[in-house]
């Protein structure tokens, strides 16, 4: 096995790069710096190093990462908490970052996402019979459910749909 040494401060440069790209967490820069093959001691390091020059922070990743997965991949407020704290997040930095979303736009997200649901769902359903509809309404809330919506909002839509 032919694997590279790195240095501490070669260590600090890569991973000054890496953070500089685009936000990251602690655990996906020790999992990285553990890749490189880097001792317990470096990592606490270059980590310490990362916190102290701006390029980790936890607060503004978790925040960060909230705004994209709910903008952009249309995600509930369960399913973002669940991969914050897959990441280790802090409670207390997931409460901050939840307040990324607004009431009114987290509910309009989740009205446009259920709606446009619905219609794919029913136009790839020839049938109209009960049956036909209830297997849409399934679908509906599985596909919502996964995505983090929370189970009212969920229930009350299909609710609407009957």
């Amino acid at each position: 096995m032919n694997r590279k040494i790195h240095t501490v401060d070669d260590a600090k440069r890569k991973l000054e790069h890496f953070c500089a790209y685009q936000e990251r967490c602690h655990k996906e820069v020790t999992e990285k710096l553990r890749a490189m093959g880097m001792i317990p001691v470096a990592v606490d390091a270059v980590v310490v190093h990362l916190i102290e020059n701006g390029f980790l922070n936890e607060e503004r990743f978790a925040r960060s990462f909230v705004r994209g997965k709910f903008r952009v991949k249309k995600w509930g407020k369960q399913r973002i908490v669940r991969e914050l704290k897959f990441r280790d997040i802090s409670q207390s930095n997931i409460k901050l970052a939840l307040e990324e979303i607004e009431d009114a736009d987290y509910l309009r997200a989740f009205d446009e996402l259920a709606a446009k649901k619905w219609l794919q769902l029913r136009h790839s359903t020839p049938g109209n019979t009960a049956k036909d509809i209830s297997r849409c309404r399934k679908k509906l809330a599985d596909y919502l459910l996964y995505r983090g919506w929370e189970s009212h909002l969920v229930y009350d839509r299909l609710y609407e749909l009957s």
